[in-house]
């Protein structure tokens, strides 16, 4: 039995999820608030530290959700607008903003992870989660049937277990269920590694791009720096896997990561009155996917997920994305088995959706570089070539318009495209504003009684229909309705009205029919508003493609 009170959750089935960082936070709170018995357990005792230091608009509406963003914004983290990089087809410096694309989110933060995860777990405990630090998670026992048993070390001398009826894997890159299950896939193209630390006493970027992100290319790879509210700034150096490890064992990471930033410019000047004021951290063995993300009984949600690369800050915004995903799983699966089961594939299908638009981001970012000829750069020029079909042709749709997260146009407008790649992106952006034009013409008078517009007749493209899926609902998925069609086969979520136009498109003629069969099935809804929403869709069908012709 569900409840919203989280101090009434004991006969309630046991959850527990492994980690304590961002996206196992974000999974236990919001099923705490639906009155569900959670136990987290953290390898570490907060306080720790953790790179990943700026975030994206993106995060920002999950930070109000779970109810920290007063108190993120309280803890004096400097406001993140944009970007500013050394990279495409130009030397000198050039910055992007959020507010170009976001409107309603201007900015981010450039966080410190260890106050930021502490304030994320405090929340957790505050919702009533069972939050035990130094547990360091061994190993998941599967049965046949039943629950499973999670195996601990308690600060690394005292083993216990504990039984669950649903394991929530977010133990980040050490991949628990998927190291054990064999779930992990490498990503041949990321064949990077990242050393990094923290520097004191170095200048910022000139205003009004003083709390950006800085990003330069170099001969071997690229520099983060990432200023930060105390005083120091988070910079790494991303390189080649095989050539850092082997140049690491050489010269030491500290000395590899001072030889890296010296290659550049600007992030060296800026650092040159400063000092490394702590040890160097080497991560390495990325990028990957693990495949499935989720089971009867576990999902996996963060970097235990999937991991692509540092470039565009998208770790924090996966973790928050994937952590709410799988709550709302998890929360249906126990209130409704058979939706449950369904929503396996949403949430799969949708992680995986945002994951590859971040790859293929990253993999242009990689491929379209011209700033530095370097073996570095020529290599991923070379192998960004490649790519899955139906990922690039997702990708190309997505940034032909409005840039959904902010760095694509960036990456377009900048850099060096493939000359292939570039003429899809156009082809496609000009058709939309073609089909844009065609419609807003034939649709001006707004009145489907006049003789221009009533006789018209809509032509769905092959293989458009209606389906009822899994959507994501307040805090779960429920059933509803999903428009399928060829250039979107894992389909978009539409209202019941669009549902039954495009029902009706596939038996009636003339919109004079479809709009009388509209106003009998929604006679509850004012005719005006009515035609006008109706209108509306058809115009925004028609200029995507999905109605291909109105003769």
């Amino acid at each position: 039995m569900l409840t919203n009170n989280p101090k009434s959750y004991k006969a309630s089935p046991q959850i527990v999820v492994v980690g304590g960082g961002p996206a196992g936070t974000t999974v236990a709170t919001m099923l705490a608030r639906k009155g569900l018995n959670v136990t987290l357990l953290e390898r570490e005792n907060f306080p720790r530290d953790h790179v990943g230091e700026s975030l994206l608009p993106a995060s920002m509406p999950v930070l109000k959700e779970l109810g920290v963003i007063t108190e993120v914004e309280r803890s004096g983290f400097l406001p993140k607008y944009g970007a500013t990089m050394v990279w495409g087809s130009q030397q000198d410096p050039w910055s992007w903003y959020f507010a170009e694309t976001n409107h309603k989110y201007p900015n981010a933060f450039q966080v410190w992870r260890p106050t930021f995860d502490q304030i994320l777990l405090e929340n957790s405990k505050k919702h009533g989660v069972d939050v035990r630090e130094n547990h360091q998670v061994t190993s998941i026992d599967f049965l046949d049937n039943g629950p499973v048993t999670v195996n601990y070390i308690h600060q690394l001398k005292r083993k216990g277990s504990i039984e669950a009826d649903f394991i929530v894997d977010a133990s980040g890159s050490n991949c628990l269920l998927a190291r054990q299950l064999n779930l992990r896939e490498w990503d041949q193209f990321f064949q990077n590694l990242a050393v990094y630390g923290y520097f004191k006493g170095g200048s910022r970027l000139p205003e009004p791009d003083q709390t950006n992100i800085f990003i330069e290319s170099t001969g071997n790879g690229w520099i983060w720096n990432i200023p930060l509210h105390t005083g120091v700034a988070s910079v790494g150096a991303v390189v080649d896997s095989e050539f850092g490890q082997s140049e690491i064992s050489r010269l030491g990471a500290k000395q590899f990561l001072i030889q890296n930033i010296n290659q550049s410019k600007y992030t060296a000047e800026m650092l040159k009155d400063s000092k490394l004021v702590s040890d160097p951290f080497v991560i390495k063995d990325w990028s990957y996917t693990n495949k499935p993300l989720v089971g009867d009984n576990y999902i996996l949600v963060g970097d235990a997920a999937c991991f692509i690369d540092p470039l565009f800050s998208s770790g924090v915004h996966l973790a928050f994305m994937s952590g709410m995903l799988a709550a709302a799983h998890i929360t249906t699966a126990i209130k409704d088995k058979d939706l449950g089961k369904a929503s396996e594939e949403v949430y799969d299908n949708l992680y995986s959706q945002e994951y590859q638009h971040f790859r293929e981001l990253a993999k242009l970012f990689y491929s379209s570089n011209r700033t530095v000829d370097s073996y570095f750069w020529e290599a991923r020029r070379l192998l960004g070539v490649e790519t899955s079909y139906d990922s690039r042709k997702a990708f190309i749709h997505a940034v032909a318009g409005q840039a959904p997260r902010g760095y694509e146009r960036a990456v377009i407008d900048r850099g060096k495209l493939p000359d292939e790649l570039l003429a899809e992106i156009n082809d496609v952006s000009d058709t939309r504003s073609l089909r844009k034009s065609e419609v807003d013409s034939l649709l001006s008078e707004m009145d489907i009684s006049s003789s221009s517009i009533s006789q018209l007749i809509p032509t769905l493209i092959e293989g458009s229909k209606i389906e009822i899926k899994p959507v994501l609902g307040d805090g779960e998925f429920q059933w509803g309705y999903v428009l399928i069609t060829p250039e979107r086969p894992e389909g978009t979520e539409c209202s019941k009205l669009v549902a039954e136009l495009v029902s009706l498109m596939l038996t009636c003629s003339s919109l004079d029919s479809i709009w009388n069969n509209i106003k009998a099935k929604f006679k509850n809804i004012d005719p005006e508003r009515l035609e006008r929403d109706l209108l509306n869709t058809i115009n925004i069908l028609y200029t995507d493609g999905t109605i291909t012709k109105l003769t």
